[in-house]
């Protein structure tokens, strides 16, 4: 049962998150979960396995979110992660990259 509420509770945060960063976090710690459960399970410890599978996969889905959540420079054309606010090369504030 208690891990049926994770479970929701992960599904609710992916699909509810504002940015793409914290969508890709959500969705990588809930795959990562369920394969750290199925992998701990055959050491026999499921628990601790989608522990470390939820850390793992929630880290490396916020890094890939946050590669996808894309901005541009409207002066000079080249695009960035979402944590820039302004381009190096010109110092003009960035935009959303509309998708």
């Amino acid at each position: 049962m208690k891990s049926l509420f994770l479970i929701l509770l992960l599904v609710t945060f992916t699909l509810s998150g504002c940015t793409t960063t914290q969508k890709g976090a959500g969705t990588g710690a809930a795959i990562g979960a369920g394969l750290g459960a199925i992998i701990g399970h055959q050491s026999g410890d499921a628990a601790k396995g989608a522990a470390v599978g939820a850390a793992a996969g929630g880290l490396s889905g916020a890094l890939i979110g946050e590669q996808m959540d894309t901005q541009f420079c409207p002066i000079c054309g080249r695009h960035f992660t979402s944590s820039t606010q302004y381009c190096p090369y010109d110092g003009s504030h960035l935009s959303p990259l509309q998708k």
